[in-house]
């Protein structure tokens, strides 16, 4: 059995997102000075390790420890310096399309649509283009577990358009995404 410690270092590094502490007492099943308790000992073992625990009043999050942006400054401009590649352009293509034009209030895509339509896993593109910030997530309104990914303004003037309507064919390819899509719902179900 894991130490609390141990324990929350797991879920830190799992969630890669910020946890509130109020979250943490409940899924390690301790209180509040525990919980303080083992965020200390683990910052203590983190300590030259590369990782760090940032704590706001209410959250904690695992991030890599100031002394290590250098080298992770060079692995993101190695990335960042990268052509897209064919995945990474086939997932923005279906972003761009699924997000809808003004008309459909342009709801997003989830990673499971874009994963249908593409027929293949896109965690790697989608982790690229939000990193370069030609797509933005958002939290699914219908369903919390969700994000719905959409187009950036940044995304749309690289490709020289002033809006989303004005990429090629749209109203076409827009409309075959779509059904694309909605065929995964029905085969789903």
């Amino acid at each position: 059995m894991l130490t609390p410690p141990a324990a929350l270092h797991a879920l830190l590094l799992a969630s890669g997102e910020p946890l509130s502490k109020k979250r943490l007492e409940s899924l390690l099943g301790i209180k509040s000075a525990e919980l303080k308790l083992a965020l200390a000992a683990l910052d203590t073992s983190l300590q030259n390790s590369g990782t760090t625990l940032v704590q706001s009043e209410d959250e904690v999050e695992l991030r890599t420890a100031p002394e290590a942006a250098p080298i992770v400054k060079k692995l993101r401009e190695s990335e960042l310096s990268r052509d897209l590649g064919k995945a990474s352009l086939e997932t923005l293509a279906v972003i761009a399309y699924q997000t809808g034009g003004t008309d459909k209030g342009g709801t997003g895509t989830t990673r499971g649509e874009i994963d249908w339509v593409r027929g293949v896993n896109s965690s790697a593109s989608l982790r690229t283009l939000l990193m370069r910030g030609l797509i933005e997530g958002r939290e699914d309104e219908r369903d919390k577990r969700r994000v719905r990914y959409s187009i950036t303004t940044e995304a749309l003037a690289h490709l020289g358009a002033r809006n989303i309507e004005e990429l090629p064919r749209f109203a076409e390819l827009r409309a075959a995404a779509h059904a694309v899509v909605e065929e995964g719902k029905e085969t789903a179900a």
